[in-house]
């Protein structure tokens, strides 16, 4: 390779690393003012992160960041304090509703983590060891992790990335290189690296709206944990379903409505009462409240490699 070529590759590679940060800055600048850093007010001392994802103050950050606190005391990056109420709580998904007592600014939206990919850009913006307002980044690792709660409930749904977080980056945005909130960051392995976790934003999205319309998250409970996987084009086709991903259970637990209604771990969820299944925030969805006690069929691709339909009696979650 001759000087004129090494010059190109070097100016190629100057291109890359500065359009990567304009990336992350143009990110960072547009929903950086949405987050806050959350102090709990009353009971045990604590705080975290937290981001406004509407113009009049609604905050979305985690249970474990607001616990049993009823009100908590938000700052913004320009320096305005408040306090707020906390409006629900979901311990079996780590995500807590807060309401701002006057408006915060700037406010993210949340986007479509169904549409994520492994390797995309993520950003992580918090209040990590009282280092406020901190940004980091990295990749979205894996997609459709479990994890357990810190209630003992396996939280399903979460995206895995590689961004540094610590304790404060709790309740703070997982965000993508276009600005939309992608997750919730949630959870660290302690003494490992490189290894974070983010409830997805679909899951947020779903329990947002079920804090603001009962004041707490209706779970119908069937008994399993899963994954998200690529769905083989022949199945999609046999099956008759038009999804490129589908769910697939990794435990089906002993006694659960699953485990009676004949599921069994290495079965492929395709349709839940005919509408597609394409990722665990589907199953998260339409396994509401209201489908306590109704039987309910599953169209599933079984690890005996049949299309079949099960019937299944979702169940009120065990206490």
């Amino acid at each position: 390779m001759g000087m004129i070529d090494r010059d190109i590759v070097a100016a190629t590679d100057d291109q890359l690393i500065d359009a990567y940060s304009h990336s992350i800055s143009g990110a960072v600048e547009l929903v950086g003012p949405a987050v806050s850093r959350i102090e709990r007010i009353g009971g045990r001392a604590g705080h975290g992160s937290g981001f406004a994802i509407s113009p009049d103050g609604l905050i979305v950050t985690n249970n474990h960041v607001v616990e049993d606190a009823k009100a908590v005391r938000i700052k913004t990056p320009e320096g305005l304090v408040t306090e707020g109420r906390v409006l629900g709580r979901d311990p079996d998904t780590d995500i807590a509703l807060i309401r701002a007592n006057s408006s915060v600014g700037a406010w993210a939206r949340l986007g479509d983590s169904q549409q994520l990919r492994r390797g995309q850009i993520a950003i992580a913006i918090g209040n990590p060891l009282g280092f406020e307002w901190t940004v980091t980044a990295g990749i979205v690792s894996a997609l459709g992790r479990s994890m357990r709660a810190a209630n003992g409930r396996l939280i399903d749904d979460v995206i895995q990335t590689d961004a540094a977080l610590n304790p404060g980056n709790s309740g703070g945005p997982l965000i993508s290189s276009s600005g939309e909130v992608i997750g919730v960051n949630t959870a660290v392995i302690q003494g490992a690296q490189s290894i974070a976790f983010a409830v997805a934003s679909n899951t947020a999205n779903y329990v947002v709206s079920e804090l603001l319309r009962f004041g707490r998250v209706r779970h119908g409970y069937i008994g399993i944990s899963a994954d998200t996987i690529a769905l083989h084009r022949r199945v999609a086709l046999e099956a008759g379903v038009a999804q490129t991903t589908s769910v697939r259970l990794r435990r089906v637990e002993p006694g659960s409505p699953a485990e009676i209604g004949g599921l069994k771990e290495g079965d492929v969820i395709l349709a839940i009462d005919g509408k597609a299944v394409a990722g665990i925030d589907d199953v998260i969805r339409l396994m509401d409240g209201d489908r306590i006690g109704q039987e309910t069929s599953f169209l599933i691709f079984s690890v005996q490699g049949m299309i079949e339909t099960k019937y299944l009696t979702p169940t009120a979650r065990p206490s």
